[in-house]
């Protein structure tokens, strides 16, 4: 009978201290860079091709998120980015707060997240104006689940211009790193 509780004793302290739980809420920075890519018109299958490659970027984008997180599923971030938009020559620089949700949260979670701002106008090259994003990916993380890439597709569209009527919508793909 000793012997009997010695073991269930060790196995009971054997699974309670086992996995150490994760820390699942706290303060995070991010960075992230996008692009949205064309289809080149006047691209020509040949051997004597010089008009470049199928697919080209028309867009760059360069964000800085600090947020925080709840639990291992809800995500909160307010967000500094600088947008180029190389065919049209267009800059913005929105400000806006974003949300993610693990729809999948295991080793690696599969997510959706949406961002509403505003434009910052920081000068006339810069346009004032909304813009809100929705979007999906991938949050992949290392060894010790202390940082993560994330990789995924966003959709967003941008109102400026006078009373907000130029619009602008493309679907961009992104490449984040997070430290938690």
């Amino acid at each position: 009978m000793k012997q009997l509780f010695t073991i269930l004793f060790l196995f009971i302290s054997l699974v309670m201290y086992s996995q150490d739980d994760a820390e699942t809420n706290g303060f995070y920075y991010k960075i992230s860079l996008a692009t949205t890519l064309t289809i080149n018109e006047e691209y020509t299958i040949t051997q004597d091709d010089d008009t470049g490659s199928l697919i080209l970027p028309s867009a760059f984008f360069v964000n800085n998120t600090f947020g925080y997180r709840f639990d291992e599923r809800s995500v909160i971030g307010f967000n500094l980015e600088y947008n180029w938009h190389s065919e049209s020559g267009l800059h913005f620089f929105p400000a806006h707060l974003s949300f993610r949700y693990n729809i999948i949260a295991d080793d690696d979670n599969v997510f959706i997240r949406s961002g509403y701002g505003r434009f910052l106008n920081l000068g006339k090259s810069f346009e004032s104006g909304t813009m809100y994003k929705v979007g999906a990916g991938v949050e992949i993380f290392n060894e010790d689940y202390t940082n993560s890439f994330l990789i995924g597709l966003d959709f967003s569209r941008k109102r400026f211009g006078h009373k907000q009527l130029d619009k602008l919508s493309s679907i961009s793909v992104f490449f984040e790193f997070m430290w938690f």
